[in-house]
């Protein structure tokens, strides 16, 4: 992106009839315009910036005679979604985390305009003629990277039920096939339970070796990072459903960034398919596991939903919506 440059200053002298000595009267030139970074609560995804990715501002006009100062260079609003980090051109340094409505963040600085030669006139140089030339924009390459902001969190590994426990329970229409990675981004469902509303993503299946970059999982863990709690779905058909347990586990774990401090609840899913014997036998072996309440479930029949999304619900703290402002990096 560059931000725009300034106008240059004008050299000029006042010529009108019968006034002699006249003077300067160039005026100053416009200053460019800036690039800013800014929130808006009606969008979801960076889209808008897979095929547009260079941008630029308006440039400052040049001064005049009579005084007249040029215009000022249009500033570009780049327009993102709630939970957007703006990096620096390495990828790794963070220049603002924008959270909230109205969060904004100005990205490059338009130039100032030049001054004209009506600005350098004094008691000892009554006719200047100098002007000063705008200064340059501002170019810089950053990288903009989405951390969804959801709520509650859906994990597990693929073909564990969670675009079909999502659809379930919300007006979210995930693609749900019976085969792994199904899900290929992560999806978001909003519920509205018992006179409260909260969001829940979907992202894609972890496999074991995830934080090391197999699967497609890894590259989605970073939307958990702003959940409140986590939705732990094993599914219950496995041969091993300790076994399912632990390796997602492992791979939150590894991943880190407080992922595994979370609050999560377990849920054996896809009960409708088992026998009550088959039932009591997951739960039996979650349970030891985990030393944790495991509520059986199932997307398709709706067995146990509503005790989930409660637990869940219980859980999430009360936000309330907070004005965002600017950043000054």
């Amino acid at each position: 992106m560059r931000s725009g440059a300034g106008g240059n200053g004008c050299v000029s002298f006042r010529r009108e009839a019968h006034v002699e000595y006249g003077g300067p009267d160039g005026g100053n030139g416009g200053r460019g315009g800036d690039v800013w970074i800014e929130v808006d609560p009606d969008l979801n995804t960076l889209i808008d910036f897979r095929y547009r990715r260079h941008f630029h501002a308006g440039d400052g006009r040049p001064g005049a005679g009579r005084a007249r100062s040029g215009k000022n260079g249009q500033s570009m609003v780049l327009k993102v979604p709630k939970g957007t980090e703006v990096l620096e051109e390495d990828g790794e340094t963070v220049l603002a985390d924008l959270k909230r409505r109205g969060d904004r963040l100005r990205v490059a600085a338009g130039g100032n305009g030049g001054f004209g030669n009506l600005h350098f006139k004094s008691p000892r140089n009554q006719a200047p003629r100098r002007a000063n030339p705008g200064q340059g924009g501002v170019e810089r390459t950053i990288w903009l990277r989405l951390k969804v902001i959801a709520d509650a969190g859906l994990v597990g590994l693929p073909n564990a039920g969670k675009s079909t426990f999502l659809a379930a329970v919300s007006n979210a229409r995930p693609r749900v096939a019976d085969y792994p990675f199904t899900t290929t981004h992560p999806v978001l469902g909003m519920i509205d339970l018992d006179g409260r509303e909260f969001v829940m993503a979907d992202i894609p299946g972890l496999i074991e070796g995830a934080h090391h970059g197999k699967g497609i999982g890894d590259r989605f863990l970073r939307h958990l990072e702003r959940c409140s709690v986590l939705l732990h779905l094993v599914d219950g058909t496995s041969d091993d459903v300790v076994r399912d347990y632990r390796t997602v586990l492992h791979e939150i774990t590894c991943y880190g960034c407080g992922l595994e401090k979370k609050p999560c609840v377990v849920a054996l899913n896809k009960v409708d398919a088992l026998e009550q014997g088959e039932i009591d036998a997951g739960l039996d072996a979650l349970v030891h596991e985990t030393d944790n309440p495991v509520i059986p479930v199932s997307g398709v029949s709706r067995v146990g939903v509503r005790g989930v999304l409660r637990s869940i619900m219980n859980r999430i703290p009360d936000r309330s919506e907070e004005d965002g402002g600017t950043w000054h990096p």
